[in-house]
């Protein structure tokens, strides 16, 4: 028998990709750029990453110093969506990035303690937003 995608460990996301301007949600919005750590804290080269929030969608890989980068408008939700594909996940992870001075529409069942790998931070005309797989300071993930 063999083995279908879901059953082996990838990366699969090089066929097709990347297409003209995934990372771009909205010309007029804010620039989110960061990195995919894993538990060493080394840039993972080969991640896909997506985001969605009300009628924005955007897809980046990264490259191989694990950057990523979208430009999108905040949502009314004060949040985007993100689906994280890498070497070595069986599944996505599903994560959420909170833009600045939305703290308090952080879900109360995240430990406070954990809620800072939640909230991008303002640096300049963009926003940082890293995503740590693994180790201290992992990103909290949702069901």
């Amino acid at each position: 028998m063999t083995p279908t995608p879901s059953q082996t460990v990838g990366p699969f996301f090089g066929f097709a990709l990347p297409f003209e301007d995934d990372s771009v949600c909205a010309a007029d919005g804010v620039r989110i750029e960061g990195q995919v750590l894993d538990g060493a804290g080394d840039p993972v080269p080969d991640a896909l990453l997506e985001v969605s929030a009300e009628d924005q969608f955007g897809r980046c890989r990264t490259d191989a110093e694990g950057a990523f980068h979208f430009v999108v408008r905040e949502p009314r939700a004060g949040f985007l969506s993100v689906a994280v594909f890498a070497r070595g996940l069986l599944r996505q992870l599903n994560t959420r990035i909170y833009f600045p001075g939305r703290q308090g529409e952080l879900p109360p069942e995240v430990d406070p303690a954990r809620r800072h790998t939640l909230l991008a931070l303002r640096q300049r005309d963009l926003l940082r937003f890293d995503i740590r797989l693994q180790g201290s300071d992992e990103t909290v993930f949702f069901e």
